[in-house]
């Protein structure tokens, strides 16, 4: 990225200052945030030398997974290694990042080139947790790392809280017991889906051969198909452990 200063308008700034909002954090440098959100494409569009956020990416993602792991571990002082490494991944992981950044409709904010644009770059989970974890940089940057532990545990916790993300994976818990039987087949089936794109609710179906044998509902495919097996698995009468 180059380090010359990028010219903002009026618009673009009170923009910025409502997104701000939604961080519960105030800039210093607001061209920090301004670049957090700006993707390459939009970059290449406006000429050589603009800034983008793909180097903010990088710095995001390590101070994600720094200030996750050392909450994990202080926080969950009988949890063993494997299963925090379980719940890290689960938490800095793609799909993770785009349901936090939903909830504060990051990709309305998001500067696109045309092409990105057209093909719905602003609903793309890959550009959209991208430009999180450049926020997640931009705030540590600017405020350093107890500002970007505050803004990052917000969503993280809550979501820990919630059973969005668990210490759990009913679904290989469930492979492993099916996969006794070589001739049975386990599949998972999108069934629904409702609320708007910021809000979505996923309905998921988990059949055994043609058996309908579980149903999930979460934020995400991936929440949906765990809520799936673990009901298939306590009506099959596999007992679960506790959560924490």
């Amino acid at each position: 990225m180059s380090s010359r200063s990028q010219k903002r308008t009026p618009e673009r700034d009170a923009s910025l200052h409502e997104l701000e909002a939604k961080l519960w954090y105030s800039f210093k440098d607001l061209a920090l945030l301004d670049t957090a959100l700006t993707h390459s494409s939009y970059a290449n569009e406006q000429g050589p030398g603009h800034k983008y956020n793909e180097r903010l990416e990088f710095l995001g993602d390590s101070v994600l997974g720094f200030i996750t792991a050392d909450k994990f571990f202080h926080a969950f002082r009988d949890i063993p290694e494997g299963r925090l490494t379980k719940l890290r991944a689960s938490t800095v992981c793609e799909e993770a990042l785009f349901d936090f950044a939903r909830q504060i409709d990051l990709g309305s904010y998001l500067l696109l080139g045309k092409g990105e644009e057209k093909n719905g770059g602003r609903e793309r989970a890959s550009i959209v947790s991208d430009a999180f974890e450049a926020v997640i940089a931009a705030i540590y940057l600017d405020g350093g790392i107890e500002e970007a532990r505050t803004f990052v545990l917000r969503f993280v916790m809550e979501a820990v809280e919630e059973k969005k993300i668990s210490f759990q994976d009913y679904k290989t818990q469930l492979q492993e017991i099916i996969q006794k039987n070589p001739e049975e087949d386990l599949t998972y089936v999108l069934s629904g889906e409702s609320g708007p794109d910021h809000d979505k609710r996923f309905e998921v179906e988990v059949h055994l051969n043609s058996n309908v044998i579980g149903k999930g509902v979460g934020r995400t495919k991936k929440q949906a198909e765990q809520e799936a097996a673990r009901e298939a698995l306590a009506l099959m009468g596999y007992k679960q452990e506790t959560k924490g």
